[in-house]
């Protein structure tokens, strides 16, 4: 089979959610290992007064994109921002936009999504569900495509102990739910929202879900394949090790113990911590879209693995995934391409790499310098010393407290023992006096 980098010679890929943290990954990625890719066409809305243009050359101006500048200083000219809104018909690209992707496109990577636990059903369905109906009718009408890969989670079918590597029917009708929720107000849908998602924590996970089933059901002819990852953190090894820009999942977890303001949280020491490197899941999705479209098949690629959640549902509970698919991409996938997109985290040394992510929320999320590392560890040092001493005069009151209960408990025991003595030599006295 020809290797990945010849795969994507020459072809046009479009990517949504190009801003977001996977997004990003995935761009560069894809830039870097395979210089000879066309075009990488990325949807971004306006935002915040700022045009996609303007918030696209924000985005290649950070870290991320430095070791790409080095080896590609034109890398900038194959990527084109064109602007769009995925949850309006027709994604709210303008004719010639439409025109122009529908004649060109060769791969699609939708990775774009709401991934807030806390998002309101009816916001989630629009961004997670409705969002990716649109996108399904549009790549229909795209000639040259090839591959649909689309970007779930692991945690989609969470209610679920075993997950298997395909797609479970959901408990009501996407398409019947969206035009329920259209009509009905806020404090209705807050109401019936529960219910709804049943076993399930939120409605990231409900909704991820119903996205799945409806690219199951909405696909038509297209190649398909649905990449499931686990919690997705810092990066591993590309484009550097320990790369973060958010404070989303464990990066929060660890600043906020870092800084001293998180001490304790409610977890099972039993559950596994399903994270996994984004460089990991970027290099993964890559083969994974290479895989099918060299196959021309449908493949659900389910991803598993690591992480610990800042949500309680997820750091007391553990679920076992298959991954067979996983090894057999692996499998197909020449020496020299397992090296360049790998993905094989049996070769990652999670000291290293945790201690690279702790390291990579300071510098990239803090935008703290590395050189106040001693003023930091010596301010932990500080507050584990005072957190010794106050577990430490806690002890020593519960302690005394319970001395003095012993004590209390020990008086009264006497006072009883001494007043049965008295009661019975009263009694033998009367008897005595009687006889």
């Amino acid at each position: 089979m020809v290797t990945i980098p010849e795969f994507y010679l020459g072809k046009n890929v479009l990517i949504t959610g190009a801003t977001g943290f996977m997004g990003k990954v995935l761009l560069e990625k894809l830039l870097r290992s395979c210089p000879a890719v066309k075009t990488a066409y990325i949807l971004v809305r306006p935002k915040a007064g700022q045009n996609p243009q303007a918030r696209v050359q924000e985005m290649l101006n950070c870290k991320l994109f430095d070791r790409l500048r080095d080896e590609q200083p034109d890398f900038k000219e194959k990527i084109v921002a064109l602007s769009s809104e995925l949850t309006q018909p027709e994604l709210g690209l303008s004719q010639a936009d439409k025109e122009l992707l529908t004649s060109c496109i060769n791969i699609v990577f939708h990775c774009a999504a709401t991934v807030r636990f806390n998002e309101t059903l009816k916001d989630a369905m629009q961004l997670n569900v409705v969002a990716t109906r649109q996108l399904l009718a549009f790549a229909q009408l795209m000639k040259k495509l090839e591959v649909f890969i689309h970007v779930s989670t692991a945690y989609a079918h969470c209610n679920r102990k075993h997950i298997e590597e395909v797609i479970y029917p959901p408990p009501v009708d996407p398409k019947k739910l969206i035009d329920a929720l259209e009509w009905m107000d806020d404090g209705l849908v807050q109401d019936i929202t529960r219910k709804l998602i049943g076993e399930r924590p939120n409605t990231y996970t409900y909704t991820k879900a119903m996205a799945e089933y409806v690219v199951q059901q909405e696909c038509g002819n297209l190649n398909v394949a649905i990449v499931r990852p686990s919690i997705v953190g810092a990066s591993w090894k590309e484009p550097f090790p320990g790369w973060i820009d958010n404070f989303n999942g464990p990066s929060g977890l660890f600043i906020a113990a870092g800084k001293g303001i998180l001490r304790t949280m409610r977890a099972s020491n039993s559950a596994v911590a399903d994270l996994i490197p984004v460089d990991v899941v970027i290099n993964m999705t890559l083969a994974a879209a290479w895989y099918s479209g060299v196959h021309r098949m449908m493949k659900i690629i389910n991803r598993l693995h690591r992480s610990m959640m800042l949500v309680e549902y997820f750091t007391s509970h553990s679920w076992v995934w298959n991954t067979d698919n996983i090894n057999m991409l692996m499998s197909q996938m020449n020496p020299e391409d397992k090296k360049v997109f790998n993905f094989d985290v049996r070769q990652l040394h999670w000291a290293e790499y945790m201690e690279n992510y702790c390291m990579g929320t300071k510098k990239y999320v803090l935008n703290e310098e590395l050189s106040g590392l001693p003023a930091a560890r010596k301010h932990l040092i500080k507050l584990r010393n005072i957190r010794y001493a106050f577990n430490t005069i806690l002890v020593v009151l519960i302690w005394r407290v319970f001395i003095a209960r012993s004590q209390m408990a020990r008086n009264i025991w006497y006072f009883v023992v001494s007043l049965c003595y008295k009661f019975l030599s009263y009694f033998r006295a009367s008897s005595t006096m009687r006889y």
